[in-house]
């Protein structure tokens, strides 16, 4: 596989990765922070989505300080584990690019719970559906526009992030991301070679937008 091959599956499954973390994390959040007033909600909304407009080396930053070896979640890790660090690892890079795209799921994913009347989620419980049931059958399904652009969104900042990956993945020739081939192409004065990277994400950008418009689980019923 050549060079440009290999970066761009390890940005895809960075991304993916990432998507499915921030998914894991951020849509029973999203569900939760809508149906339910608790101590310190706010706070929390506001840690889950000041990346949105945080510079990406500050996080980048924050999360060295909290998952490197003596950082306050890194070292009770690597304590653990044995030694064990995050940091310049490709889980590193997934950590990092979930961090800064987990508000283009959350909020989005919120709003579309928050329209949903709970009339209807009663009904099904009404019926005999359990908590769980009525969240996968009624809530999620309704909430499916919400959630699906949140998840194109999140991919393609997963897929575009720079800042945040490069100081907690590192630069290494051998294993980058396509942002870092880029910027690392534009520093050594190879814009030809660099153009190819950026109409890769281009292309790769653009499939997913369309595949947003044409997907069954965008369009009202």
């Amino acid at each position: 596989m050549n060079l440009l091959g290999s970066t761009l599956l390890f940005s895809l499954c960075v991304a993916t990765s990432a998507t499915l973390l921030v998914t894991l994390i951020g849509v029973p959040l999203a569900y939760f922070s809508s149906r339910t007033s608790f101590f310190g909600k706010s706070l929390l909304e506001a840690a889950v989505t000041v990346p949105l407009v945080l510079p990406p080396t500050v996080v980048g930053y924050f999360l060295i300080v909290l998952l490197g070896r003596h950082g306050w979640i890194g070292s009770l890790v690597a304590k653990i584990s044995g030694g064990y660090t995050i940091l310049f690892r490709p889980e590193g890079a997934g950590v990092a690019a979930a961090v800064v795209s987990f508000p283009l799921l959350y909020l989005p994913a919120k709003s579309a719970f928050a329209s949903i009347e709970r009339e209807q989620e009663e009904i099904a419980t009404l019926m005999g559906a359990t908590r769980l049931q009525a969240f996968w059958h009624v809530s999620l399904p309704l909430a499916r526009r919400g959630i699906a652009g949140g998840l194109v969104l999140t991919f393609a900042r997963a897929l575009g992030e720079f800042g945040a990956t490069v100081m907690v993945l590192g630069q290494f020739s051998n294993r980058q991301t396509l942002p870092i081939s880029i910027y690392d192409d534009w520093i050594d004065g190879q814009m030809t070679h660099a153009a190819t990277a950026v109409l890769a994400l281009t292309l790769i950008s653009l499939a997913l937008i369309l595949l947003y418009n044409r997907s069954p689980w965008t369009k009202k019923e």
